[in-house]
Order: structure tokens, then C-alpha cells, then sequence
């Protein structure tokens, strides 16, 4: 954990959030500033500042994430409508918090629309 990483705030219960998903490794909850009519965050607990960053054995975790953003597809019943997944790297990347994060966005249609 960082003690400055507003997530790391957020796994620890410092910070509010929304929940939809938590396990032993992954944090989901509702983005404060959604992009699309569904807007989740899904975290590593383990503190990793972006993809640029990770270690031997990082892919681990990220693995987990895709599987856990289908539960939460599934869960939130826009599985199969679709929707659409983004991880943003480093500042050039839009990355604006330095903990790796996903965007798991859903309930429009997106077509070639960057979001």
C-alpha cells in the first residue's frame, strides 16, 4: 500500500466508495465522475502504479481483473449488450491516478466513440 494513493485510501476504508465488487485481491466501486451510463473501477489491492510498472508475476492479478469484470458484467446484467474496458498508462496515457485501474464502461452504445 502507499499511504498517499487515494485507491490505496479507498482499499483501507479511508475514502467512501461505492462498492460493486471485493475479494481478498480486487476492489470494484463506481467511478465519482462516470464516463458512460455505467462507469466501475476495478483495482488490484496490491499497490502497482501502472501496467509500465508491473513485475514478474503482476500478470497474475491482471488476469483475475478480466475475470472479475465478467462476474461484474454478469452481476450488473450488460454481459451481453456488451461494453467496453480501458486501462489508462502513465500521464501522456490520461492515467490520473498512479494506481492501475480499469474502466469498466457500459449501458450505451460505443461504437468507434473513444470515451
Amino acid at each position: 500500500m502507499d499511504e498517499n494513493c487515494t485507491f490505496c485510501k479507498i482499499i483501507k476504508g479511508e475514502i467512501p466508495s461505492n462498492k460493486v465488487y471485493e475479494d481478498e485481491e480486487i476492489l470494484a466501486f463506481k467511478d465519482i465522475n462516470p464516463a458512460a451510463p455505467i462507469h466501475i473501477l476495478v483495482i488490484p489491492k496490491k499497490h502497482l502504479e501502472s501496467l509500465a510498472t508491473m513485475k514478474e508475476g503482476d500478470e497474475k492479478i491482471i488476469s483475475k481483473i478480466y475475470q472479475v469484470i465478467n462476474i461484474i458484467a454478469e452481476k450488473q446484467g450488460f454481459k451481453e449488450k456488451g461494453y467496453r474496458v480501458i486501462v489508462n498508462c502513465g500521464k501522456d496515457g490520461g492515467q490520473e491516478v498512479p494506481h492501475l485501474h480499469f474502466h469498466l464502461l457500459a449501458g450505451t452504445q460505443f461504437g468507434d466513440k473513444i470515451v
